[in-house]
């Protein structure tokens, strides 16, 4: 069943704003390698690569619907990056928005009656809690190293070893 225009549109502006997620883990992995911190920057570019991935299954829904995704305008990213605490902050922050997106999407999918988008929705309300809670989580964890050394280092290399992942992956 085809999306109505108001939810086409709606899920490609959730796909302009997945994609713009991944434009900002791209510049935090970068302000945090040029702290030196490989660890974290690796962390970082891994949720960029995740966030394509999201984009890439709005994009399926939306072409299996038989309407036409579309890529909106981003704007290059520029988050205010002091600190290693600050990156964090900010990728909270962009997660939770996404968040307030999906739920949008998913309020207007409900008013206009498509079931057909439950399924991805509800994935995606299930995704953003755990997304929130992980990056709130390496918050916490950072407010309690506070610019601690070996603290900061311990974590980098934890971070650092997580597993890569495709952009491809459904």
């Amino acid at each position: 069943m085809k999306l109505s225009e108001n939810l086409e549109n709606a899920f490609n502006a959730q796909i302009t704003l997945e994609f713009q997620a991944s434009l900002v883990y791209r510049q935090l992995a970068i302000e945090v390698d040029l702290m030196d911190l490989p660890g974290m920057a690796l962390w970082f570019r891994h949720q960029a690569d995740e966030e394509i991935v999201h984009a890439n299954k709005f994009i399926d829904h939306v072409a299996d619907r038989d309407n036409h995704p579309r890529i909106g305008a981003t704007s290059a990213p520029a988050p205010v990056v002091g600190s290693v605490l600050h990156a964090f902050e900010a990728a909270l922050a962009h997660e939770e928005k996404v968040s307030a997106s999906i739920r949008d999407l998913f309020r207007l999918a409900e008013a206009e009656g498509d079931l057909d988008s439950r399924p991805l929705l509800n994935w995606f309300l299930e995704e953003q809690i755990e997304e929130e809670a992980t990056v709130r989580e390496i918050v916490g964890r950072v407010k309690l190293i506070n610019d601690d050394g070996p603290g900061l280092l311990r974590l980098d290399e934890e971070l650092g070893a997580r597993p890569a992942g495709s952009t491809e992956a459904r």
